[in-house]
């Protein structure tokens, strides 16, 4: 499995536990009293952040990525559907990648 592969199924996987936390287990604290919701669905969220993070800081020379990349895939990491966004700037070829960053 390549890494761009992995990368991006770790995005896939951090946010989804990003949508499961915001839609799911947040609505269950907050109008049905269930904090443990958020406590479960919290730390597997982190867990999955910190290694999508370790995963891109790895990942970040082998795939030729520049800091300004690293930042906006860190920024749609943190918001909610923000790893379609990663998923798709990961899909890109690299060649097709180093051209539009020179811009």
């Amino acid at each position: 499995m390549t890494i761009a592969r992995t990368l991006r199924l770790v995005g896939w996987a951090e946010g989804s536990s990003l949508l499961l936390l915001s839609f799911v287990a947040m609505p269950l604290k907050y109008v049905f009293g269930l904090p443990l919701a958020v406590r479960l669905a919290g730390s597997l969220h982190g867990l999955l952040f910190l290694w999508f993070c370790s995963t891109l800081f790895g990942a970040r020379a082998e795939l030729g990525l520049r800091w300004r990349t690293v930042g906006l895939l860190l920024l749609a990491a943190a918001l909610p559907f923000g790893f379609l966004f990663i998923a798709r700037e990961l899909r890109r070829d690299p060649g097709q990648r180093a051209a539009s960053e020179a811009e």
